[in-house]
Protein backbone atom coordinates (compact mmCIF):
# COMPACT_ATOMS: atom_id res chain seq x y z
CA UNK A 1 0.00 0.00 0.00
CA UNK A 2 3.03 2.41 0.65
CA UNK A 3 5.14 1.53 -1.84
CA UNK A 4 8.51 1.55 0.35
CA UNK A 5 8.92 3.44 3.48
CA UNK A 6 11.14 6.39 2.69
CA UNK A 7 10.94 9.30 0.50
CA UNK A 8 12.44 12.74 0.29
CA UNK A 9 11.10 16.22 2.13
CA UNK A 10 12.31 18.85 1.73
CA UNK A 11 13.82 21.57 4.19
CA UNK A 12 13.12 24.92 2.60
CA UNK A 13 9.32 26.25 2.99
CA UNK A 14 7.48 25.71 -0.71
CA UNK A 15 4.90 28.42 0.62
CA UNK A 16 5.10 31.52 -2.42
CA UNK A 17 8.88 29.73 -3.39
CA UNK A 18 8.11 31.20 -7.39
CA UNK A 19 6.64 34.95 -6.23
CA UNK A 20 7.74 37.38 -8.27
CA UNK A 21 9.25 39.44 -5.44
CA UNK A 22 11.94 37.96 -3.45
CA UNK A 23 11.43 34.54 -4.47
CA UNK A 24 13.23 31.77 -2.42
CA UNK A 25 13.63 30.10 -6.00
CA UNK A 26 16.52 32.66 -6.56
CA UNK A 27 18.05 31.97 -3.57
CA UNK A 28 17.94 28.10 -3.72
CA UNK A 29 18.26 27.81 -6.90
CA UNK A 30 19.89 30.07 -9.68
CA UNK A 31 21.44 32.98 -9.43
CA UNK A 32 21.67 32.71 -5.52
CA UNK A 33 23.26 28.76 -4.77
CA UNK A 34 25.98 29.87 -7.45
CA UNK A 35 27.84 31.88 -4.16
CA UNK A 36 27.41 28.81 -2.26
CA UNK A 37 29.08 26.55 -4.85
CA UNK A 38 32.04 28.91 -5.51
CA UNK A 39 32.54 29.27 -1.98
CA UNK A 40 32.65 25.13 -1.33
CA UNK A 41 35.19 25.20 -4.38
CA UNK A 42 37.44 26.67 -2.67
CA UNK A 43 36.67 24.97 0.60
CA UNK A 44 35.07 21.47 1.00
CA UNK A 45 34.47 21.52 4.44
CA UNK A 46 32.33 24.46 3.94
CA UNK A 47 29.82 22.07 2.19
CA UNK A 48 29.21 20.44 5.79
CA UNK A 49 27.52 23.95 6.75
CA UNK A 50 25.60 24.98 4.01
CA UNK A 51 24.42 21.09 2.47
CA UNK A 52 22.93 18.13 3.86
CA UNK A 53 26.47 16.30 3.56
CA UNK A 54 26.52 17.06 7.14
CA UNK A 55 23.55 14.65 7.92
CA UNK A 56 23.63 12.08 4.59
CA UNK A 57 24.74 8.62 5.45
CA UNK A 58 25.12 5.79 2.28
CA UNK A 59 23.65 2.74 3.27
CA UNK A 60 26.17 0.70 0.47
CA UNK A 61 25.06 -2.91 -0.13
CA UNK A 62 25.02 -5.45 -3.13
CA UNK A 63 23.05 -8.13 -1.40
CA UNK A 64 25.30 -10.94 -1.37
CA UNK A 65 24.41 -11.60 2.32
CA UNK A 66 21.23 -10.00 3.47
CA UNK A 67 20.17 -11.32 6.86
CA UNK A 68 20.12 -14.80 7.02
CA UNK A 69 18.67 -15.13 3.36
CA UNK A 70 22.00 -15.53 2.09
CA UNK A 71 23.17 -13.86 -1.56
CA UNK A 72 19.30 -12.83 -2.72
CA UNK A 73 21.00 -9.67 -4.78
CA UNK A 74 20.77 -6.03 -4.56
CA UNK A 75 17.10 -5.90 -5.48
CA UNK A 76 16.15 -7.91 -2.30
CA UNK A 77 18.24 -6.50 -0.34
CA UNK A 78 16.14 -2.78 -1.03
CA UNK A 79 12.98 -3.25 1.53
CA UNK A 80 15.83 -4.38 4.35
CA UNK A 81 17.74 -1.21 3.60
CA UNK A 82 14.83 0.95 3.51
CA UNK A 83 13.88 -0.38 7.14
CA UNK A 84 17.16 0.67 8.04
CA UNK A 85 16.60 3.93 6.57
CA UNK A 86 13.50 4.49 8.84
CA UNK A 87 15.58 2.99 12.11
CA UNK A 88 17.97 5.57 11.02
CA UNK A 89 15.97 8.62 10.79
CA UNK A 90 13.67 7.88 13.73
CA UNK A 91 16.51 7.13 16.34
CA UNK A 92 18.79 9.17 15.07
CA UNK A 93 17.71 12.25 12.85
CA UNK A 94 19.55 11.11 9.74
CA UNK A 95 19.10 11.18 6.40
CA UNK A 96 19.74 7.01 5.24
CA UNK A 97 20.13 6.51 1.37
CA UNK A 98 19.89 3.12 0.71
CA UNK A 99 22.34 2.36 -2.30
CA UNK A 100 22.11 -1.46 -3.38
CA UNK A 101 24.12 -1.81 -6.08
CA UNK A 102 24.58 -4.08 -9.03
CA UNK A 103 28.31 -5.01 -8.43
CA UNK A 104 29.61 -7.55 -6.36
CA UNK A 105 33.13 -7.34 -7.35
CA UNK A 106 35.07 -6.10 -4.35
CA UNK A 107 37.41 -3.15 -6.29
CA UNK A 108 34.36 -1.81 -7.66
CA UNK A 109 32.23 -1.24 -4.46
CA UNK A 110 35.40 -0.02 -2.92
CA UNK A 111 35.57 2.65 -6.16
CA UNK A 112 31.76 3.46 -5.82
CA UNK A 113 32.17 4.28 -2.29
CA UNK A 114 34.86 6.95 -3.09
CA UNK A 115 33.11 8.49 -6.07
CA UNK A 116 30.29 8.97 -3.86
CA UNK A 117 32.08 10.57 -0.67
CA UNK A 118 30.97 14.28 -1.74
CA UNK A 119 27.23 13.51 -1.37
CA UNK A 120 27.26 12.15 2.34
CA UNK A 121 28.88 12.57 5.74
CA UNK A 122 29.59 9.01 6.77
CA UNK A 123 29.47 5.38 4.99
CA UNK A 124 27.53 2.21 6.29
CA UNK A 125 28.59 -0.64 5.01
CA UNK A 126 25.69 -3.28 5.45
CA UNK A 127 24.82 -7.04 4.37
CA UNK A 128 27.86 -7.95 2.61
CA UNK A 129 29.47 -11.33 2.04
CA UNK A 130 32.64 -12.19 4.75
CA UNK A 131 35.54 -11.80 4.32
CA UNK A 132 35.13 -9.42 1.67
CA UNK A 133 33.27 -6.73 3.66
CA UNK A 134 36.22 -7.08 5.92
CA UNK A 135 38.80 -6.39 3.27
CA UNK A 136 36.50 -3.37 2.05
CA UNK A 137 35.83 -2.02 5.95
CA UNK A 138 39.74 -1.92 6.02
CA UNK A 139 40.68 -0.57 2.76
CA UNK A 140 37.91 2.03 3.05
CA UNK A 141 38.75 2.75 6.40
CA UNK A 142 42.58 3.98 4.74
CA UNK A 143 41.47 5.23 1.66
CA UNK A 144 38.95 7.54 1.92
CA UNK A 145 38.18 10.65 4.30
CA UNK A 146 34.30 9.47 5.85
CA UNK A 147 33.85 7.30 8.92
CA UNK A 148 33.20 4.20 7.95
CA UNK A 149 30.43 1.87 10.27
CA UNK A 150 30.06 -1.63 9.42
CA UNK A 151 26.92 -2.50 11.23
CA UNK A 152 27.77 -6.87 11.24
CA UNK A 153 31.17 -5.77 12.76
CA UNK A 154 30.63 -2.98 15.14
CA UNK A 155 26.95 -2.42 15.34
CA UNK A 156 26.72 -5.98 16.62
CA UNK A 157 29.93 -6.31 18.88
CA UNK A 158 29.16 -3.38 21.04
CA UNK A 159 25.79 -4.38 21.51
CA UNK A 160 26.70 -8.16 22.37
CA UNK A 161 29.02 -6.26 24.43
CA UNK A 162 26.82 -4.45 26.42
CA UNK A 163 24.69 -7.26 26.85
CA UNK A 164 27.16 -9.74 28.42
CA UNK A 165 28.31 -6.86 30.88
CA UNK A 166 25.54 -6.94 32.52
CA UNK A 167 24.57 -10.87 31.88
CA UNK A 168 27.49 -11.39 34.12
CA UNK A 169 26.39 -8.95 36.55
CA UNK A 170 23.15 -11.31 37.15
CA UNK A 171 24.90 -14.34 36.86
CA UNK A 172 27.81 -13.56 39.46
CA UNK A 173 30.75 -13.41 36.94
CA UNK A 174 33.38 -11.60 35.72
CA UNK A 175 34.40 -10.92 32.27
CA UNK A 176 38.29 -12.19 32.55
CA UNK A 177 37.49 -15.68 34.11
CA UNK A 178 34.63 -16.78 31.82
CA UNK A 179 34.75 -18.92 28.59
CA UNK A 180 32.84 -17.58 25.81
CA UNK A 181 32.18 -19.75 22.35
CA UNK A 182 31.49 -17.94 19.33
CA UNK A 183 29.36 -19.69 16.31
CA UNK A 184 30.61 -18.09 12.74
CA UNK A 185 33.63 -16.27 12.32
CA UNK A 186 31.86 -13.80 9.73
CA UNK A 187 31.91 -10.15 10.01
CA UNK A 188 29.72 -10.26 12.85
CA UNK A 189 31.92 -13.15 14.82
CA UNK A 190 35.24 -11.01 14.19
CA UNK A 191 34.25 -8.09 15.12
CA UNK A 192 32.93 -9.89 18.58
CA UNK A 193 36.15 -11.45 18.99
CA UNK A 194 37.81 -8.33 18.93
CA UNK A 195 35.81 -6.29 21.04
CA UNK A 196 35.26 -8.77 23.83
CA UNK A 197 39.71 -9.43 23.80
CA UNK A 198 39.92 -5.49 24.33
CA UNK A 199 37.47 -5.56 27.58
CA UNK A 200 39.63 -8.44 28.90
CA UNK A 201 38.04 -11.68 27.70
CA UNK A 202 40.72 -14.21 27.84
CA UNK A 203 38.87 -17.32 27.03
CA UNK A 204 37.02 -16.96 23.71
CA UNK A 205 36.94 -20.16 21.40
CA UNK A 206 35.56 -19.30 17.87
CA UNK A 207 33.97 -21.97 15.84
CA UNK A 208 33.34 -22.41 12.13
CA UNK A 209 32.30 -24.51 9.62
CA UNK A 210 35.39 -26.35 9.82
CA UNK A 211 34.96 -26.76 13.67
CA UNK A 212 37.46 -24.70 16.34
CA UNK A 213 39.92 -21.69 15.13
CA UNK A 214 43.30 -22.17 16.39
CA UNK A 215 46.78 -21.01 15.57
CA UNK A 216 48.51 -23.50 12.78
CA UNK A 217 45.27 -24.61 11.26
CA UNK A 218 46.20 -24.98 7.90
CA UNK A 219 42.86 -23.39 5.92
CA UNK A 220 43.19 -20.13 7.65
CA UNK A 221 46.45 -18.90 5.97
CA UNK A 222 44.64 -17.43 3.18
CA UNK A 223 42.51 -15.72 5.59
CA UNK A 224 44.18 -12.87 7.41
CA UNK A 225 40.58 -12.23 9.42
CA UNK A 226 40.40 -16.04 10.56
CA UNK A 227 44.21 -15.93 10.92
CA UNK A 228 43.90 -12.71 13.65
CA UNK A 229 40.67 -14.22 15.63
CA UNK A 230 43.18 -17.20 15.86
CA UNK A 231 45.73 -14.56 17.38
CA UNK A 232 43.37 -13.25 19.81
CA UNK A 233 41.57 -16.48 21.18
CA UNK A 234 41.65 -20.11 21.98
CA UNK A 235 44.40 -20.12 24.38
CA UNK A 236 44.73 -23.99 25.11
CA UNK A 237 44.84 -24.37 21.06
CA UNK A 238 41.34 -26.59 21.71
CA UNK A 239 40.46 -28.28 18.46
CA UNK A 240 37.17 -29.86 17.25
CA UNK A 241 33.36 -29.46 16.98
CA UNK A 242 31.15 -27.41 18.18
CA UNK A 243 29.71 -29.87 20.91
CA UNK A 244 33.32 -30.59 22.09
CA UNK A 245 33.77 -26.99 22.52
CA UNK A 246 30.89 -25.88 24.01
CA UNK A 247 31.39 -28.24 27.45
CA UNK A 248 32.04 -26.17 30.61
CA UNK A 249 31.64 -22.84 28.63
CA UNK A 250 29.57 -20.09 30.23
CA UNK A 251 28.09 -18.18 27.05
CA UNK A 252 27.36 -18.96 23.91
CA UNK A 253 27.29 -15.73 21.04
CA UNK A 254 25.47 -17.02 17.49
CA UNK A 255 26.29 -15.23 15.07
CA UNK A 256 26.15 -18.39 12.27
CA UNK A 257 23.13 -16.99 10.06
CA UNK A 258 21.92 -20.82 11.00
CA UNK A 259 18.97 -21.66 13.01
CA UNK A 260 18.61 -24.87 15.24
CA UNK A 261 22.43 -25.19 15.91
CA UNK A 262 21.62 -25.99 19.46
CA UNK A 263 19.85 -28.69 21.30
CA UNK A 264 19.01 -29.89 24.62
CA UNK A 265 22.14 -32.01 24.87
CA UNK A 266 24.97 -28.87 23.97
CA UNK A 267 23.11 -26.25 26.65
CA UNK A 268 23.08 -28.54 29.38
CA UNK A 269 26.63 -29.35 28.87
CA UNK A 270 27.45 -26.02 29.63
CA UNK A 271 28.89 -24.32 32.45
CA UNK A 272 26.44 -23.26 35.49
CA UNK A 273 24.02 -20.64 34.96
CA UNK A 274 24.65 -20.51 30.80
CA UNK A 275 24.38 -17.46 29.24
CA UNK A 276 23.07 -17.81 25.33
CA UNK A 277 22.74 -15.37 22.82
CA UNK A 278 21.41 -16.70 19.94
CA UNK A 279 21.56 -13.85 17.30
CA UNK A 280 21.30 -14.89 14.05
CA UNK A 281 18.10 -13.49 12.10
CA UNK A 282 15.32 -14.00 11.28
CA UNK A 283 16.44 -17.80 12.63
CA UNK A 284 18.44 -17.89 15.78
CA UNK A 285 20.52 -20.79 17.16
CA UNK A 286 17.99 -22.09 19.08
CA UNK A 287 14.43 -20.64 20.20
CA UNK A 288 14.42 -18.90 23.45
CA UNK A 289 12.21 -21.17 25.23
CA UNK A 290 13.56 -24.33 24.14
CA UNK A 291 17.08 -22.68 25.99
CA UNK A 292 15.59 -22.15 28.93
CA UNK A 293 14.08 -25.66 29.48
CA UNK A 294 17.72 -26.82 28.82
CA UNK A 295 19.15 -25.10 31.49
CA UNK A 296 19.92 -21.55 29.87
CA UNK A 297 19.94 -18.80 32.52
CA UNK A 298 20.08 -15.79 30.26
CA UNK A 299 18.33 -15.77 26.51
CA UNK A 300 19.07 -13.25 24.06
CA UNK A 301 18.04 -13.52 20.45
CA UNK A 302 18.36 -10.87 17.89
CA UNK A 303 14.49 -10.72 17.26
CA UNK A 304 12.35 -8.19 18.89
CA UNK A 305 9.36 -10.25 19.14
CA UNK A 306 11.58 -12.24 22.11
CA UNK A 307 13.35 -10.45 25.38
CA UNK A 308 16.48 -9.14 25.48
CA UNK A 309 17.13 -8.03 22.05
CA UNK A 310 20.78 -8.08 21.24
CA UNK A 311 20.38 -5.93 18.06
CA UNK A 312 22.97 -4.00 15.91
CA UNK A 313 19.94 -1.66 15.46
CA UNK A 314 20.15 -0.35 19.17
CA UNK A 315 23.48 1.00 18.45
CA UNK A 316 23.90 2.21 15.07
CA UNK A 317 21.80 5.18 14.67
CA UNK A 318 23.65 6.69 17.80
CA UNK A 319 26.81 5.50 16.93
CA UNK A 320 26.81 7.53 13.41
CA UNK A 321 24.61 10.45 14.77
CA UNK A 322 27.83 10.96 17.31
CA UNK A 323 30.16 10.54 14.50
CA UNK A 324 28.03 13.03 12.09
CA UNK A 325 28.27 15.53 14.88
CA UNK A 326 31.46 14.86 16.61
CA UNK A 327 33.46 14.10 12.83
CA UNK A 328 35.49 11.10 13.77
CA UNK A 329 36.80 9.36 11.37
CA UNK A 330 37.60 6.62 12.81
CA UNK A 331 35.91 3.98 15.62
CA UNK A 332 38.41 1.53 17.11
CA UNK A 333 37.83 -1.35 19.71
CA UNK A 334 38.49 1.15 22.84
CA UNK A 335 36.06 3.57 21.41
CA UNK A 336 33.56 1.01 21.35
CA UNK A 337 34.35 -0.75 24.45
CA UNK A 338 33.26 2.09 26.42
CA UNK A 339 30.47 2.72 24.19
CA UNK A 340 29.01 -0.49 24.91
CA UNK A 341 29.69 -0.19 28.60
CA UNK A 342 28.18 3.14 28.65
CA UNK A 343 25.05 1.81 27.16
CA UNK A 344 25.51 -1.12 29.37
CA UNK A 345 25.23 0.95 32.59
CA UNK A 346 21.87 2.55 31.42
CA UNK A 347 20.15 -0.40 33.19
CA UNK A 348 20.04 0.22 36.38
CA UNK A 349 21.59 -2.63 38.93
CA UNK A 350 17.63 -2.19 40.40
CA UNK A 351 15.94 -3.12 37.23
CA UNK A 352 18.33 -5.42 35.79
CA UNK A 353 16.87 -8.67 35.42
CA UNK A 354 16.98 -11.95 33.29
CA UNK A 355 15.00 -10.99 30.66
CA UNK A 356 15.86 -7.11 30.92
CA UNK A 357 19.66 -6.79 29.80
CA UNK A 358 19.75 -4.08 28.05
CA UNK A 359 17.59 -0.74 27.02
CA UNK A 360 14.87 -1.15 24.33
CA UNK A 361 15.96 -0.14 21.23
CA UNK A 362 13.78 3.14 21.09
CA UNK A 363 15.58 4.00 24.74
CA UNK A 364 15.86 8.15 24.33
CA UNK A 365 19.31 7.99 26.75
CA UNK A 366 21.36 6.08 24.29
CA UNK A 367 21.94 8.81 21.57
CA UNK A 368 22.83 11.14 24.10
CA UNK A 369 25.11 8.59 26.48
CA UNK A 370 26.89 7.73 23.31
CA UNK A 371 27.37 11.26 21.96
CA UNK A 372 29.20 12.08 25.23
CA UNK A 373 31.21 9.10 25.77
CA UNK A 374 32.94 9.37 22.39
CA UNK A 375 33.12 12.96 23.19
CA UNK A 376 34.92 12.42 26.38
CA UNK A 377 37.03 9.69 25.25
CA UNK A 378 38.02 11.77 22.08
CA UNK A 379 39.01 15.07 24.71
CA UNK A 380 41.15 12.57 26.73
CA UNK A 381 43.07 10.86 23.34
CA UNK A 382 43.84 14.41 22.24
CA UNK A 383 44.79 15.90 26.26
CA UNK A 384 47.09 12.97 26.25
CA UNK A 385 48.47 13.19 22.85
CA UNK A 386 49.69 16.62 23.60
CA UNK A 387 50.97 15.88 27.04
CA UNK A 388 53.18 13.41 25.06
Amino acid sequence: MLKGKIEIQNRVPVENIFAKENSLINLIYTPGVAYIATEIGKNKELAYDYTSKWNNVAIVCDGSRVLGLGNVGPDAALPVMEGKSVLFKILGGINAIPLCIATQNKEEIINFVKYIQPIFGAINIEDIESPKVLEIVERLKEEISLPVFHDDQHGTAIITLSALINSLKLVKKQLEKIKVVILGAGSAGYGITNILASAGCKNIIVVDSNGAIYKGRRDLMNNPFKSEIASKSNPEQIEGSLDLVMKGCDVFIGVSGKGNILNNKIVSSMNVDPIIFALSNPDPEVLPPDALDAGAKIVATGRSDFPNQVNNAVVFPSVIRSLLDLRVKVLDDHLMVDVAYAIADLVECQHLKYDYIIPQINDPRILPVVTQTLKSVIQSTATTNIVK
